[in-house]
Formats: structure tokens, sequence, C-alpha cells
């Protein structure tokens, strides 16, 4: 007799009115026992996929295949329950959805979840399901993570499929993944990782001097505090300027070619459909429809002088540790100008990993004034496996 698995009531505004049905993981597997939320990027044969727009649902009609994410997941056990609400076609790391609503924080009442992938993380952090896909472009794991207090991982860039989903930014997107467990987060990284690793062990700690100045003072604080509790795994630490020509320079980098793609892959329609963005989102969409192939060119040429200056700096076995976010979660409805400060210091911090595609876990490392604070173990191409082992090391 076939099994539907059991949805609970969605008392934290998680899942998007559309969501397909429960669907039933294998009887056994490793992740058997286990359930997961997907975030409302990734197809599911018959259904649309929405993408945080109302408008683009009704423009679309069914997914022809489902993402070979969760049918892997399926495979290996665990139920599916349910689509997540996001960010408005992803361009934000706030959570707030003009049109679906801001998912609750239960571990930061009164206060965002982080975007886009919010609904995903707010499930986990307030036990709906044991674990959720999220996606992260410039940041929409890992600063979501951060704030609920949960683990997420940002994947090096190509080693998740990202077959049967809609694409933001291709050169930046990756398929992500929260737990509140680091034992789940690596399980469920044994079933989806693909592609070449580089499993090299950790001979370099280093803190990002910069990135911690970007954080604020308490928040950077507790998470020295944490590293300097655990420096018997780290071992020798050493300081580095993680962006020798600033952080800022390097978030603008990722801003035009980011912006640049976006518009590519979505302005035809949004010029053709006019929907109804919503606040920020609707600037960010106008922003980007005016970034111009010479402007582009510049930044991708910036970029490729970042990798390279990654690479020769920080080369396979070296692990970098920086704020997973500026800042504890700010409280819902930041007037415009406090909401784009906000924006700007965390894409400071996201930036790195994007434009070198390199793997990013967000650790959950205790709180301050009652609110989540995340670490970020950010590590070289090929390099999850080897943080998501150090997650699991670190919380023993």
């Amino acid at each position: 007799m076939s099994r539907t698995p059991h949805r609970p009531p969605d008392t934290l505004g998680a899942f998007v009115p559309h969501t397909p049905p429960p669907m039933a993981g294998a009887a056994d597997g490793p992740l058997a026992g286990s359930s997961f939320v997907v975030k409302d990027l990734f197809d599911i044969e018959g259904h649309v996929t929405g993408v945080g727009s109302p408008d683009w649902l009704a423009a679309h009609g069914p997914a022809e295949a489902t993402s070979p994410l969760v049918t892997r997941l399926l495979a290996a056990g665990a139920d599916f329950l349910a689509k997540t609400v996001c960010d408005e076609f992803f361009y934000s790391v706030a959570g707030e959805n003009a049109h679906y609503g801001t998912p609750t924080n239960v571990r930061a009442p009164g206060r965002i979840p982080g975007g886009s992938s919010s609904g995903s993380a707010a499930a986990v952090a307030g036990g709906l399901a044991d674990f959720a896909l999220g996606s992260d472009t410039g940041g929409s794991v890992r600063v979501p993570a951060a704030f609920c207090g949960l683990f997420g991982l940002r994947p090096t860039h190509g080693r998740v499929s990202l077959d049967h989903a809609f694409a933001m930014a291709p050169s930046f997107d990756t398929a992500g993944w929260f737990t509140r467990d680091a034992g789940l987060a690596r399980r469920v990284g044994e079933i989806l990782l693909q592609g070449p690793t580089s499993p090299a062990p950790i001979a370099r700690v280093c803190i990002a001097r910069d990135a911690f100045e970007v954080a604020d003072a308490p928040v950077a604080a507790r998470l020295l505090a944490f590293i300097e509790q655990h420096r018997a795994r780290f071992g020798d630490l050493h300081e580095i300027t993680l962006a020798p020509t600033g952080l800022d320079g390097w978030r603008d980098c990722m801003r035009l070619c980011q912006g640049f793609e976006v518009w590519r892959e979505l302005g035809e329609w949004v010029t053709a459909h006019r929907p109804a963005l919503g606040p920020g989102i609707r600037e960010r969409m106008a922003l980007a429809s005016e970034i111009d192939a010479a402007t582009y060119a510049r930044a991708a040429a910036l970029r490729e002088d970042v990798c390279a200056d990654l690479e020769a700096r920080l080369p396979p076995g070296t692990l970098v540790l920086l704020p997973s976010a500026p800042c504890i979660a700010p409280l819902r409805g930041l007037e415009a100008a406090a909401a784009e400060d906000f924006r700007r210091r965390t894409m400071q911090l996201t930036c790195t990993a994007g434009l070198a595609g390199r793997p990013q876990l967000s650790v959950p490392v205790g709180e301050v004034e009652g609110c989540p604070v995340g670490l970020s173990l950010l590590g070289w191409r090929g390099a999850d496996e080897v943080l998501l082992e150090l997650a699991v090391l670190l919380v023993q």
C-alpha cells in the first residue's frame, strides 16, 4: 500500500499556496525517516514553479520533469513535504516577499528569516521539516542559515545539479541545503554532491580580518570567541586581508556581473509582461536593465583577476573563516536606506565565494542579543566534503 507523508500545519507562512502534494521517499535508504521541503525554484513534474512571483506563476504551465535533486532525495528515503516561499525572482537576501509574506523566524521573533531561501530556512528552524533545499546566488543559503541558527552550504559552483531549476544568474547560481544537525548536512551532501572533489587536508586556517571589520562588533566578538574556543581544532591561525583591493570593490563586481546575467535571463519576460514587482526587487531589476555589455565586460575581467588572486594566495588546503552575515537578523520592515545598507554589507561578505565559485558553509555558533549568528568556513573548489566534515567535528 502506498504511503502519503503527513504535512504538518504551516504555522510559519513557509509553504507556498500552490505547493505540490507530499511524496513518500523510498522505504529504506540513508535518509529514510527524514523529511524535506524545497524552495519554489526547483521543478516538480506537473506543477508550476512560481519563483516567488504570482505573475510568473499565472503565465507559465506545469513543469515537464522533476529536479534530479528531488528525485535523488526521494530515492534515498526522504519524504518531500512542500514547496517553500522565497524572495521574488530570488533577488534579495531579506526574505520579505511582498506577495506571499515573510516566513516566521522562530529563532529571532519579529525579525527577518533572511532570503531568498526564506521559507526553506524558516521551515527547518521551526521543525516543519528535517532539511530543506535552497539556492544561493549571492548569499541566499548562507544568510538565512546564519539568521535562523542552521547549517547551510553553498556548494562549489557546478557540483550540485541545477537541471530543471530556474536560472537567475547562471555563473553564480548554486543549489544548497539547510539542516539543524551537522551530521544530516553531511549525509545530504553524500546524496547531492557530484563532480570533481578536492579532499586535500586543511593545512592553513586564516581569519579574514577585513571581513570581520564589516560585521557589527558584538557579532564579530561572538564569532572570534567561538574560533578561540576551538583553537585546538583549527590549529595555528593566520590573519589575512581577504580582498586586497577592498571588499566593496569585489561586491560591486559581483553586483554588476550578477545583474547583467539576471537581465539576460529575465529582461525579455519582465519587459513584455510588466509584473507587479515588490519594493527592492523593482529597483534592483531596473538597475540590472541598465548594465550594458561594456560595463559587464569590465566587471567580468575584474572577476577573472579576483579568481586568479585567490588561487595564488588561497590554494587547496587553505580554509578561511569569516562572518556569514554582518549582523543579527534585522527587524522586519526596515526603511529603504537601512535595508540597502544591510544588503551592501551582506554582499561584502558573500561576494568572494560567488565570484570564485568556492564552497562556503555557515555554522551556527551561538547567539547575540538572543538571535543566532553564523561563522562561515570558506574553502577551495571541491572542498565541500571537507567543510561538512569539519562542521561535524566542531559541534561534537
